[in-house]
């Protein structure tokens, strides 16, 4: 919420911070926003100029309504308090503009569909939920700026994640977010029509940029959060000594991310799939480590980068993840994991969430991103139902 600007006597202003939360009739002031006093001079009478005085006092007061709307607007900005009231519609803001708030969690669609499919809407979401101070942005190329809004009303799991107070939705404009890295000439001189994996190495030459640039996390859209990661510079380990690229977090202008962009370029190779995803984060990580294997669920650590343990994110290995939509005799409790991966890229039979079917997949919708189990899965189901009663 806006911070709360108090006139406390005719000669001072306050500025007081608000909490995010209201409980019952108290409100309690814990964003942590320093106290700030803007003291000014009291203004005395002076019979023999009034008109000089009236002429300050209004000039003071419009000077200090400025001056605190300026305070105002900037701590709008901060991200603590930003999605619990935003002075602006979000629909006016930039993709910098949010990405600069820092810790951001980035999802990309490189693709050219329009319409989220529940899969990556229930990884949106859930990544909303966990990470509720944190702007969550689904870049999307085949969106435009002109696109957006008439979205909203054509799709249904476009207006369920645009409703999402801290989910942006925006353009991924490649060349825009290639600019000053070493990817800008690559992507100059690549013909993505002649390049077999195109949407997978553009995925991946995207996220190293956006992480490079901005800082935060980078999710696939498969992914279900189901806690919050509390690093902040890490790798994560699809089994011992590889490192997948699904997942990873560093702060903004880290050199092992602007190394892999480097190499990303230097043995590009499109034909070979992975090679410019999890083969590079391994080539790079092994280049200034040296990888063990894991025992039990400890994490390792490197350089300062933390190499997370597999169950952190792939408790459930690629082998066996049609497991995901499998019913068990007891699920799961993942209490080891942050994420979970569901691999949809190996999904080719294109295995979906049905409603009352009682997989684990669908357990996890219903814990995890209800509003879009509600809305694209158990609605979905009604309507085509609907549909197909009146067509008969």
């Amino acid at each position: 919420m806006l911070p709360t600007v108090c006139v406390s006597s005719p000669g001072s202003w306050a500025l007081r911070e608000p909490d995010c939360h209201h409980d019952g009739k108290q409100t309690s002031w814990k964003c942590g926003f320093v106290r700030t006093i803007i003291q000014h001079p009291c203004l005395r009478h002076d019979p023999k100029g009034p008109g000089k005085a009236r002429m300050l006092k209004k000039i003071q007061i419009c000077l200090c309504f400025f001056f605190v709307s300026g305070i105002l607007y900037e701590i709008s900005l901060l991200s603590g308090c930003f999605f619990s009231y935003m002075p602006m519609s979000k629909h006016f803001l930039t993709p910098e503009q949010v990405l600069n708030l820092g810790k951001s969690i980035i999802f990309l669609e490189t693709t050219e569909r329009l319409e989220p499919p529940p899969l990556v809407s229930c990884s949106v979401e859930s990544a909303a939920r966990i990470y509720q101070d944190r702007p969550i942005i689904l870049f999307m190329k085949g969106l435009t700026n002109n696109t957006a809004l008439d979205l909203n009303s054509s799709y249904a799991a476009f207006s369920l994640l645009s409703s999402m107070k801290n989910v942006f939705i925006f353009p991924l404009q490649m060349e825009t977010v290639f600019q000053g890295t070493p990817l800008l000439q690559w992507y100059n001189q690549v013909v993505p029509e002649q390049e077999k994996n195109w949407i997978h190495v553009s995925s991946d030459a995207s996220r190293l940029a956006l992480i490079w640039k901005y800082g935060g996390i980078y999710m696939d859209t498969d992914v279900i959060s189901i806690r919050p990661i509390p690093e902040e510079s890490f790798l994560a380990a699809q089994k011992s000594q590889f490192s997948s690229n699904g997942i990873f977090g560093f702060p903004a202008h880290h050199k092992f991310i602007w190394d892999c962009m480097e190499n990303f370029v230097l043995k590009y190779n499109g034909n070979i799939w992975g090679n410019q995803g999890p083969f590079l984060m391994t080539r790079m990580l092994k280049a200034i480590c040296n990888l063990t294997d894991f025992k039990g669920t400890e994490d390792h650590s490197c350089q300062n980068i933390s190499f997370l343990n597999p169950q952190r994110f792939y408790p459930i290995p690629y082998p066996a993840w049609g497991r995901y939509y499998k019913v068990w005799d007891k699920s799961p409790n993942f209490n080891h994991s942050y994420a979970l991966h569901l691999w949809n890229f190996m999904n080719h039979n294109q295995k979906a969430v049905v409603a009352g079917s009682n997989t684990l997949a669908e357990k996890l919708y219903k814990a995890y991103c209800p509003t879009t189990y509600e809305d694209l899965i158990q609605n979905a189901e009604l309507r085509d139902f609907t549909h197909a009663e009146n067509a008969a």
